[in-house]
């Protein structure tokens, strides 16, 4: 049995943000993918959907210069022959304050030939702005 496209794709991702090496990564993503990760593009310019290799590795390369991951946990994943989906909870450092922050996010994947193909993130925003503001924010109540 071979090992899923996946868990390859990760420790790639894994290592393109924490130690800068993205040869790996180039040769896992194919050259016309489509990527999004939805959240606010304001606060976070790396949010968005690009297509293309090019533009994805260098979304990796901008959430390099962010964050740092100290840890990342797979609460759920659902593997198919060319398909994944996870719920993952990330531990990672803010570089520009050294401040910790703890991410939630549902990741969607599709891959083509071993390669990546289609990804979509879905963040947990409200809780993200609101350590990366550094306070509450606060709602009017709904009655």
């Amino acid at each position: 049995m071979t090992e899923h496209s996946l868990w390859r794709f990760s420790r790639a991702l894994y290592r393109a943000i924490n130690e800068r090496h993205t040869d790996e990564l180039d040769a896992l993503i194919d050259d016309e993918v489509e990527w999004a990760i939805y959240g606010p593009i304001d606060m976070f310019p790396f949010f968005g959907a690009r297509r293309g290799k090019a533009a994805v590795l260098d979304v990796c390369r901008q959430v390099a210069d962010n964050v740092r991951v100290h840890r990342f946990d797979r609460e759920s994943v659902m593997l198919g022959v060319d398909m994944a989906a996870s719920m993952m909870r990330f531990s990672l450092t803010a570089l520009n304050q050294n401040k910790p922050i703890s991410l939630r996010l549902a990741q969607f994947a599709q891959f083509k030939g071993g390669k990546l193909s289609n990804m979509r993130v879905i963040v947990d925003t409200f809780d993200l702005v609101e350590q990366a503001l550094g306070h509450p924010i606060h709602l009017p109540k709904i009655a």
